[in-house]
């Protein structure tokens, strides 16, 4: 539902998590002690952050509900969010079948890689992996979620600094979202099966929520059956996530929220041992008061690790063993909002973001370790925000400045010879750079204006900058999607946005809502994997990335029936020169021009429902000199939903039904496939 608005350090957290239960205990035991002697009536725990402000629809923000979120076809929280037109990952798989590293989310067709140029937070703290920029998708749950506001364009808020595209909030689901307890299991195609389940009472004034998920499949063929090998293997994955937390009043006013997650994904993609895994420990804590001076503090860390191996696809033998990369993410902020009345809505408050990782790889020749290698580094971004929102009768006018010093530091590369070298001797050095620390200020701002013209017309208009650091994968670490390699550049700048954005909001009769929003946005100095001979890319800032363009989203209801709808058009090609000057003009890669999604459902009575889900995204290319076409595809999705008594439900769902073939992947024609027709029975229990 729409509205308008190896032998190598491992660093990995297990117990982290338990912070999240063990730093607002107090609270949670004086709540509990308060209940039976005290009158507490008055203490409402929301388990929500402070409202958004008010202009926050001048920059034409989407907002997707739970009850849209817990009704996908896939029950992924990545392809929901593909509601909103033109809102992408790198590739076209969900986190079943993408290898994690290219789940990075980007708007309006700023595309050509596969880091995040999105800001995603979750509620408040950013999720992107700290090494790769990439969202880890499989650990979140669309159960532990009450909604999600989308925003595109600059942002200069907390933790503004990475987004370029737009930002994308989650919120953890509330204590009036959360029944006491929720379980679920469904069995589909390719023997999928999926179990879920949450427990979540009240303790004191306030509650604990505990969730796990586990789930597995065989999987399907991503190989085209025109392109099968003897080495060819089912898409298959395995992951789990569990999840715990709380929220506890300190008074009527004021409460602190603390979050835990452990989750860990094993995939195996194309080939036999071409397996990938990824894991997580994060743990967060927050400080909410609604009080006069309202307040959100947080602080967070993050532990993450990442697996790959990469086979050969004319040997079908292992060439790159990508063991372990460990990485860290520590940060927080602190925000206020005075009352400074005269209808202005004031905040001001200050973030840091510090995150270090390194990569330890093994390449293999004739089974053998022919080199070891070792690189990382650090990044950090500390900065200052101030933004207020001044309504002044049918106008509200907002805008928003922030200021960032950031650094990259202590990055190297080190490469050694291994026992299956012929032409060094083992552990004699290849290679041992030593990269120069860098650092900088960045100042970025926003403006914007929504103008209620009348109660069925609303005009919006927005202009900002913005910005975002290389992330430790772009500097240090290479890849390969066999047979291309693409190199690292520990010598990147930084993304710097610049773009304007109109639009309109309508109402034109009751339960209708049309909002439509025209953008021209500028990357400079994007970062785009630059073709240099047939085997080789690196990574490489270009001149810009220009895209324009215009986005529409609908929604009518009428009774029990709803129509959701969204279909973005973007513009965008890239401007190079010097050595570049060959992509000057060209589409930057993985970047459509034209995506749209529909839901449309009816729910007759309380808790039965049917709804199905059209889904188009247009012709894209693969690489950056687009000769590598990805053609455009439709799917539709379906689920139903029946009700056995009070607590049980039955649901059905059916994805890409009529079984279309999604091209994810083509390297100079070998291909890969999205998402066959999947079916999928279930049942869910609330109690």
């Amino acid at each position: 539902m729409y509205f308008r608005t190896g032998i190598s350090p491992v660093r990995s957290i297990y117990g982290l998590p338990l912070i999240a239960l063990l730093l607002p205990s107090p609270a949670l035991a004086q709540n509990a002690g308060a209940a039976g002697g005290q009158h507490t009536d008055d203490i409402v725990v929301i388990g929500s952050g402070l409202p958004p402000p008010t202009g926050a629809p001048a920059y034409g923000s989407v907002t997707i509900g739970r009850d849209r979120l817990t009704a996908d076809a896939s029950g992924r929280v990545e392809d929901v969010l593909t509601d909103v037109a033109g809102l992408q990952q790198f590739r076209r798989s969900d986190s079943r079948s993408a290898n994690p590293s290219a789940q990075g989310v980007t708007l309006r067709a700023l595309g050509g890689n596969a880091s995040s140029r999105a800001l995603v937070l979750l509620d408040g703290v950013p999720i992107a992996d700290p090494f790769f920029g990439y969202i880890p998708f499989n650990a979140l749950v669309a159960d532990r979620l009450s909604g999600v506001r989308i925003t595109r364009g600059g942002g200069a808020g907390a933790f503004g600094a990475g987004a370029v595209a737009g930002t994308i909030e989650l919120a953890s689901a509330t204590r009036a979202d959360l029944p006491p307890l929720a379980a679920s299991a469904d069995y589909g195609s390719f023997n999928s099966e999926v179990v879920s389940g949450s427990y979540s009472p009240n303790l004191g004034g306030g509650f604990v929520s505990a969730s796990g998920r586990w789930e597995r499949s065989d999987g399907y063929y991503t190989t085209p059956a025109s392109q099968s090998t003897r080495a060819d293997a089912r898409a298959r994955f395995r992951d789990w996530s569990g999840g715990i937390r709380a929220v506890a009043p300190i008074d009527a006013e004021t409460e602190i929220q603390a979050r835990g997650l452990i989750f860990r994904d094993n995939r195996t993609l194309r080939f036999q041992g071409a397996d990938s895994s990824s894991e997580g420990e994060d743990a967060s804590i927050r400080l909410i008061h609604r009080g006069d001076w309202a307040v959100d503090a947080l602080a967070y860390v993050q532990a993450r690790n990442f697996t790959n191996k990469v086979i050969s696809s004319t040997s079908f033998k292992l060439t790159l063993d990508q063991r372990n990369t460990p990485s860290t993410g520590i940060g927080g902020k602190i925000e206020l909002r005075p009352p400074v009345g005269g209808g202005h809505v004031l905040r001001v408050g200050i973030d840091a973001r510090y995150a270090d990782g390194e990569l330890f790889e093994d390449a293999y020749t004739a089974g053998a370790i022919s080199t070891r290698r070792n690189a990382g580094g650090d990044t950090s971004t500390i900065g200052a925000f101030v933004e207020d929102d001044w309504t002044l009768g049918k106008l509200v006018l907002t805008g928003g400045v922030r200021g960032d010093r950031w650094t990259i530091t202590s990055g190297f590369f080190r490469e050694v010879a291994g026992p299956g070298s012929t032409n060094a001797v083992v552990g004699s050095v290849a290679s041992d750079k030593h990269y120069g620390d860098r650092d900088g200020f960045e100042g970025t701002g926003r403006v914007g204006a929504l103008f209620h013209a009348s109660n069925a017309v609303a005009l919006r208009a927005a202009g900002y900058t913005g910005f975002r650091l290389p992330t430790l994968n772009e500097l240090y670490r290479p890849f390969v999607v066999f047979p291309v390699t693409t190199q690292a550049n520990a010598n990147l700048g930084l993304e710097k946005l610049k773009g304007i954005e109109g639009g309109v909001d309508l109402t034109p009769m009751r339960g209708v809502s049309i909002g439509i929003t025209g953008f021209y946005n500028q990357l400079d100095y994007a970062i785009a994997n630059v073709t240099i001979d047939a085997k080789t890319r690196q990574r490489q800032n270009v001149d810009a990335i220009v895209a324009k363009g215009v986005e529409v989203i609908a929604e009518a209801r009428h009774g029990a029936m709803s129509l959701n709808g969204s279909y973005a058009f973007s513009d965008s090609h890239v401007r190079a020169s010097g050595l570049q000057a060959g992509l000057n003009g060209f589409i930057p890669a993985q970047s459509p021009r034209h995506s749209a999604s529909a839901t449309l459902a009816w729910e007759p009575r309380a808790g039965s429902a049917l709804s199905t889900t059209l889904r188009y995204i247009g012709k894209q290319y693969e690489d950056d000199l687009q000769t590598d076409v990805l053609p455009d595809a439709w799917t539709v999705d379906a689920v139903a939903r029946m009700p056995i008594g009070r607590h049980f439900a039955i649901i059905a769902r059916a994805e890409n039904l009529f079984d279309a073939t999604i091209i994810t992947r083509n390297q100079a024609g070998s291909m890969d496939l999205g998402t066959p027709r999947t079916l999928w029975i279930g049942v869910r229990v609330k109690g």
